[in-house]
């Protein structure tokens, strides 16, 4: 099963550069929670992730030119100290 969260935006770019610190400073403890929308996750990052970048640059005479970033970070979340069931 997979649940996704996924929420789109326009924001300006200084709004950007403070919610990427904000996602840098909550990956830096071992558990977090990040917020998409109005919705909450907690996450278990592990110290070692994956880590992908991609940069698309387009040209097109009918559309114009287009940039993207998207930044994929992924991992097993890291098994919590849990007792077994009774």
């Amino acid at each position: 099963m997979a649940d996704r969260t996924s929420y789109t935006d326009t924001k300006t770019r200084d709004d950007i550069a403070d919610r990427l610190r904000e996602l840098a400073d909550a990956f830096e403890s071992s558990d977090t929670t990040v917020h998409a929308g109005n919705k909450s996750v907690h996450l278990s990052p592990p110290d070692s992730i994956n880590y992908q970048i991609d940069i698309v640059e387009r040209s097109s005479l009918l559309r114009g030119d287009h940039e993207s970033v998207e930044i994929e970070l992924g991992w097993k979340p890291e098994q919590q100290d849990q007792e077994p069931p009774e």
